[in-house]
């Protein structure tokens, strides 16, 4: 009889847990760290200099490494800081139209010049509704998020701030802070997790050009990215991954990488950018690390002249 018992019981248990499939599947999900991702920043996408051509051969390159995901990582567009509204309506329809190419999900982030009519040439007044990020936001969405993938979390960060005398400088303001601190609050502190920002938390370029004792100007770095990294001091930050400089550069320093991923369009679809050629970031996940590697997608202004 016990024996009986105790096979009802499993028997029981199997059946209880075959009925409930969505539990299975999170399971599997929880469990398969193993993934792909595309990081494409600095785009610049304009008509002009066959940068829509360009960034088509990129998109199909990315399509053949079959990523799970793409991160775009600002810079989307060549410009709405110093543009009339038409312009930058054009620009941003432009992108919005040629990444329906991708055939696997798109996460954005906003880089400087998706900001609206900040500079004076613009002709744009401050009081606008779109000035600023705001554009970014009635196009794309919200300008930081998080989202998670496998066992893997992302953070997206707005690191522009439009300043009062209509300049941008690298800066993430103290309300996207809380939220931040609000989000890392609710993960779990063993959790891998990667941060993305246009505008580099940190870079050595400035010292490798022009000497170690040289400080970064404040339009070139995030300003407060000390503050910002403080708030994941008792987390699992493993990855930064950021743009604006059209370089490629990987600083490792106290089990962070802070990676540069070099431009899609290299030096503004000009050709190379500081010997730096067209490219994107392929990116490969497995458990809690994960390795990388630059991909020349095989473009260059020659080519789309024939």
């Amino acid at each position: 009889m016990k024996k009986i018992v105790q096979l009802f019981g499993f028997l029981a248990f199997a059946l209880l847990f075959s009925c409930n499939p969505q539990k299975q599947a999170d399971n599997k999900v929880s469990n398969d760290s193993t993934f792909r991702i595309v990081f494409m920043t600095d785009i610049h996408l304009q008509p002009e200099l066959n940068a829509v051509e360009g960034f088509r051969r990129a998109m199909d390159s990315i399509n053949k490494i079959a990523p799970d995901l793409v991160i775009s990582g600002g810079d989307l567009i060549m410009d709405a800081l110093a543009q009339k509204q038409s312009r930058a309506d054009s620009l941003y329809f432009l992108y919005k139209e040629e990444v329906k190419r991708l055939k696997m999900p798109l996460y954005n982030t906003v880089g400087n010049h998706e900001l609206f009519g900040v500079y004076p040439t613009s002709g744009v007044d401050t009081t606008d509704s779109l000035y600023g990020v705001k554009m970014f936001e009635s196009k794309l969405g919200q300008p930081f998020y998080a989202f998670t993938h496998k066992n893997w979390k992302f953070i997206v960060l707005n690191s522009i701030t439009a300043t009062k005398d209509r300049r941008y400088i690298g800066y993430v303001g103290q309300e996207q802070l809380a939220w931040l601190k609000s989000e890392l609050a609710k993960t779990d502190s063993t959790m891998p997790l990667v941060l993305v920002a246009h505008i580099p938390l940190l870079t050595s370029i400035t010292q490798f050009n022009q000497g170690s004792l040289v400080a970064s100007t404040e339009g070139l770095v995030v300003n407060n990215s000390r503050e910002i990294l403080d708030v994941f001091s008792h987390h699992n930050l493993k990855l930064v991954l950021q743009g604006h400089l059209h370089i490629l550069e990987d600083n490792y320093i106290k089990n962070i990488h802070f990676i540069t991923g070099g431009a899609v369009c290299g030096g503004w679809w000009k050709g190379p950018h500081d010997g730096n050629q067209e490219g994107f970031l392929q990116m490969d996940f497995k458990g809690a690390d994960f390795t990388w590697k630059y991909i020349d997608y095989g473009w260059s202004p020659e080519l789309n002249k024939k």
